[in-house]
């Protein structure tokens, strides 16, 4: 088989793009560790309530302060971790099964939540709302500051896709069940905070029992049971819903050679990944045993953001460039000659991973003139030739991050002065508003239809829909403090040794040929005969 010159643009891409991959498979490992460790923290004082007060725990399950250290550890979430980490492993339906009671439970003290906090809301005025500095005291910055702090909160619908391989008919359960499920929950939240921050000012809320305690302090102690029996379930419902992707997320990176093999093992008898369930238990309790959850919630949102954010790029990316090549085991090498023969003379020869064919953005300098083009396009004059609008549309993709970045981080340091602060936000906006109008106006690639799998749900409102939420992301992102970014970027860098000394030697990828996209299903079908 003839090779072909190393294009070493595609090389350097494809380096890049499998360690932002890793890095995002990192920050969700993170991400459900850390989130599961935080809600097991939050988990004891609500017991604590339910057998009479704060220091009502038996002296085993009690948090203890270490002066030493300068650490609470809370014995009862590590062992609630444990506990639950214990029935993941029986099974999937099992664990379902036990989520599915714990969650009927939670809805029901949310609804009671709404309804008897409204009628005290009614009944006393709403005291919440009666604040001396009005009812936005620390403005924009500070709710979207906030924002990016209680993000933690969603972090189990993105959990859902984690679960594609147990699901009847993913293309069309999956997409259903996390918008349902998102529309649902957006709805509770904002109507329990509604409700609770009505109650009692914000800065007079108990930041363990906000709720529970926001109910006693109109005199309703009995009602706190009732509430805080439901936050108990709520918890522990969260509680599994992020150990249980964690396990597959570890099986899905040791099946790509990134982890040791023995992540991807699973159980013959339960059909669970096992020892990553306990390996993530165990990690998840060490957490929940020593940190608390301010320390942990900013970790988490970290995680969440950078993997949100991350897909949304994609998204513009599969929409607009989507690889012309894909990669294939060597071990069907005799298959993809045998399709090569076919084609011999009509296309190029196929190349592995050190002979690639054809970059993803062609090296050939293609000069725009952006406001020409957006009138020429307007008027339907101009027509562009698939090579320059993948051209186009990878700038346009890139400019738009950059802008994304100056916007969100001059809108950000206030400290700034306010005519520097204003020029980077015109410059970043402009970045954004352009990549988006040219990407509206060019046409989307056709082989985004044949990239991956095809049918199912599709994203609407492309580009608009992705670069808002990068948009979004980015400016929660930077607003999470320079703590929490400390934190985290120790977790990174620890990742990135693990991948340089074990992901990159024993990666799946290291090994395999690289072959257009349009001849997949082909040399797959000529497999299949061959083994036949």
């Amino acid at each position: 088989m003839q090779s072909l010159p190393v294009d070493y643009l595609l090389l350097e891409v494809l380096i890049i793009t499998r360690i932002v991959a890793w890095i995002i498979g990192w920050a969700l490992i993170l991400e459900y560790t850390v989130g599961g460790a935080a809600v097991a923290r939050g988990i004891s004082p609500n017991l604590a309530l339910l057998f009479g007060g704060e220091n009502s725990l038996p002296a085993f399950l009690a948090r203890q302060y270490i002066p030493f250290l300068d650490i609470t550890v809370d014995p009862c979430a590590a062992i609630l971790v444990f506990v639950v980490t214990g029935l993941l492993c029986v099974g999937i339906k099992e664990s379902t099964f036990a989520q599915g009671i714990v969650t009927s439970a939670n809805v029901c003290a949310m609804f009671f939540v709404i309804i008897a906090g409204a009628y005290l809301g009614f009944q006393n005025g709403w005291p919440g709302y009666e604040l001396s500095l009005g009812y936005f005291p620390f403005g924009v910055d500070g709710m979207l500051a906030g924002s990016a702090t209680v993000f933690v909160a969603y972090i189990g619908f993105d959990s859902v896709a984690s679960t594609a391989e147990e699901v009847k008919h993913p293309q069309r359960d999956l997409p259903l069940g996390i918008a349902a499920a998102l529309s649902i929950c957006c709805a509770l939240y904002m109507l329990v905070s509604v409700v609770v921050i009505g109650l009692v000012p914000y800065y007079a809320m108990d930041p363990d029992t906000p709720i529970s305690s926001a109910f006693s302090s109109h005199g309703m102690h009995w009602a706190a049971y009732i509430i805080t029996a439901g936050a108990v379930t709520s918890l522990c419902s969260t509680l599994m819903g992020s150990l249980l992707p964690q396990p597959r997320i570890l099986m899905a990176m040791a099946r790509d050679g990134l982890l040791p093999s023995f992540f991807s093992d699973v159980s013959k008898k339960t059909q669970v990944p096992v020892k990553s369930t306990v390996i993530a238990g165990i990690v998840a309790a060490l957490l929940a045993f020593f940190m608390d959850v301010s320390q942990l919630a900013g970790m988490v949102s970290v995680g969440t953001l950078l993997a949100f954010t991350m897909v949304a790029i994609s998204l513009l990316i599969i929409r607009y460039v989507p690889p012309d090549e894909v990669p294939l085991q060597s071990s069907l090498q005799d298959s993809i000659d045998a399709v090569t023969s076919r084609y011999n003379g009509i296309t190029q020869d196929f190349g592995t991973c050190q002979d690639i064919a054809k970059p993803l953005l062609d090296k050939v300098a293609v000069e725009v003139d952006f406001p020409v083009l957006l009138k020429q396009v307007a008027e339907g004059s101009y027509t562009l030739s698939d090579e320059k609008r993948r051209k186009i549309a990878g700038r346009s993709i890139m400019l738009t991050c950059v802008g994304v970045l100056v916007l969100t981080s001059a809108a950000s340091y206030i400290g700034l002065s306010s005519m520097f602060r204003y020029t980077l936000c015109g410059v970043g906006g402009g970045l954004v508003l352009s990549g988006l109008t040219v990407l509206t106006c060019i046409d989307q690639d056709d082989a985004r239809h044949s990239f991956g799998h095809t049918g199912g749900f599709i994203c609407p409102l492309v580009p608009l829909l992705p670069i808002t939420c990068i948009l979004i992301n980015v400016y929660l992102l930077i607003n999470l403090g320079y703590a929490t970014w400390i934190r985290v970027s120790v977790w990174l860098v620890m990742g990135m040794l693990v991948y340089l000394v074990y992901g990159r030697r024993h990666s799946s990828l290291r090994n395999v040929v690289y072959v257009p996209i349009a001849h997949v299903d082909e040399i797959s079908n000529s497999s299949q005969d061959i083994l036949a």
